[in-house]
């Protein structure tokens, strides 16, 4: 819910001003309402990568970077990660409450009978490489999803909004985890449905046709919160993507594919495959007095991977969920003389008493820890991508759902500051 400020922001522009309403949301800064700016004043703001800019209304999650604060839906992911589950969680982002005990008990049945794929998309996979990245397969199907399931591709139809909601959270493990299955040589292993969302999916991965899988509950609970912690974070940019190709009226597993596509970046939600590549680089403790000097130098383009946050100027509250259960799950496999992860550790020690990173606010992020992790459980860097998309779905479904119920919706149009050649006449080739 937004409300009008009885203060306004004033902008003078030569001799003439012009004045705009300050809107003010539940939490945040006030924001200063500039839509009629170009229609009143005839300019344009300029903010490349929007950090000024206000893109939409939202009420699924905040977030408070100086406090190191994040809340779904006003609940602090401390506790949701520690209280709850991700499939409450998915509830919650999705419809606004947490679940009585038979809405969530329908929900969960909802999910879990819809985790199969359509039989005929299993062989969407064979058309892959098999030294695809997991990333590429998982995009390509996710869009792919559109062709098989077009009795809720209607976006005006919230019978079918509903349909491709539940769709989409149900099957994306088994995309993600076929994909995995593939890389490998694998057989796929078929969901099941007794299982819990996150022992379901390691299920998926590791199990075998040839033996009995037994999924270890300290595990299933690392992945869930893994799941929980990446939900949603606001307007990133592959969820500012979704709403971008939702302001169209793209079909919702366009508009998700869209928002795949878009995390594969190393910036976005490749960082946790980045940092382990780092800490590989790095390969013994002894170098990492170097490659603090190295981080340290402006001049060195080295630069320590999970390590502070765009939108945390304080801890990132994920990371220390994160955290414990890195330090849960290493106890449980006994892997603490893996060399990575003694890297890992020990450039954590380093980190959190060194003055430099400390004056620059520069903790270990979730990107750090869930990496660690995901490699102690046993997935290759090249999963640790999808599973951050498969987690962030249901974030970008909320804000895609929650956009086209907005009564201000309008197709998304950034403006530009042309710098290129003004108008200028063609000339024939032979005059050139």
């Amino acid at each position: 819910m937004t409300t009008q400020d009885t203060r306004s922001a004033k902008l003078t522009i030569e001799d003439k001003t012009y004045e705009f309403p300050i809107l003010s949301g539940t939490a945040g800064p006030d924001v200063i309402d500039i839509r009629r700016l170009y229609s009143d004043a005839g300019v344009f703001t300029f903010d490349p990568g929007y950090t000024s800019t206000g893109s939409c209304a939202s009420s699924i999650t905040y977030i408070d970077g100086d406090k190191g604060e994040l809340m779904y839906r006003g609940y602090p992911i401390e506790q949701l990660a520690e209280k709850s589950h991700f499939l409450e969680v998915c509830y919650l982002l999705l419809y606004g409450e947490l679940p009585k005990a038979a809405e969530l008990e329908d929900f969960e049945h909802r999910v879990t009978s819809h985790t199969m794929l359509h039989d005929q998309m299993n062989w969407f996979f064979r058309g892959f490489r098999r030294d695809a990245h997991p990333m590429a397969v998982v995009c390509g199907l996710t869009g792919a999803m559109a062709a098989f399931y077009h009795d809720s591709t209607d976006i005006n139809d919230p019978w079918q909004r509903e349909v491709a909601t539940i769709r989409l959270i149900a099957k994306m493990p088994t995309i993600v985890a076929h994909a995995y299955k593939y890389s490998i040589g694998q057989p796929f292993i078929y969901p099941r449905n007794e299982l819990d969302y996150a022992s379901n999916f390691l299920s998926m991965c590791f199990a075998v046709p040839t033996e009995d899988y037994r999924v270890d509950p300290i595990l299933s609970r690392a992945i869930d919160r893994i799941f929980t912690l990446h939900a949603d974070h606001e307007q990133n940019a592959s969820t500012s993507t979704v709403r971008l190709a939702s302001s169209s009226g793209a079909n919702p597993f366009a508009c998700i594919g869209a928002g795949v596509a878009c995390l594969w970046g190393p910036a976005h939600g490749g960082a946790n495959e980045a940092c382990l590549l780092m800490l590989r680089e790095i390969g013994t403790k002894d170098r990492i007095p170097e490659f603090i000097q190295r981080a340290k130098d402006k001049d060195d383009p080295f630069r320590l991977m999970g390590f502070g946050h765009r939108v945390y100027k304080n801890f990132d509250p994920r990371a220390k969920v994160m955290k414990q259960s890195a330090d849960e799950v290493l106890g449980l496999l006994g892997i603490e003389d893996n060399p990575t992860l003694q890297v890992a550790k020990e450039l954590e020690r380093i980190a959190l008493e060194d003055e430099y990173f400390i004056e620059k606010k520069l903790y270990p992020n979730v990107d750090f820890y869930s990496g660690i992790i995901l490699e102690a459980i046993g997935f290759p860097t090249s999963m640790f991508t999808p599973i951050f998309a498969l987690a962030r779905t249901v974030g970008w479904i909320s804000q895609w759902k929650e956009m086209l119920e907005d009564p201000n919706l309008r197709i998304a149009r950034p403006r530009q500051l042309y710098t290129g050649a003004t108008r200028r006449d063609y000339v024939d080739i032979e005059n050139r």
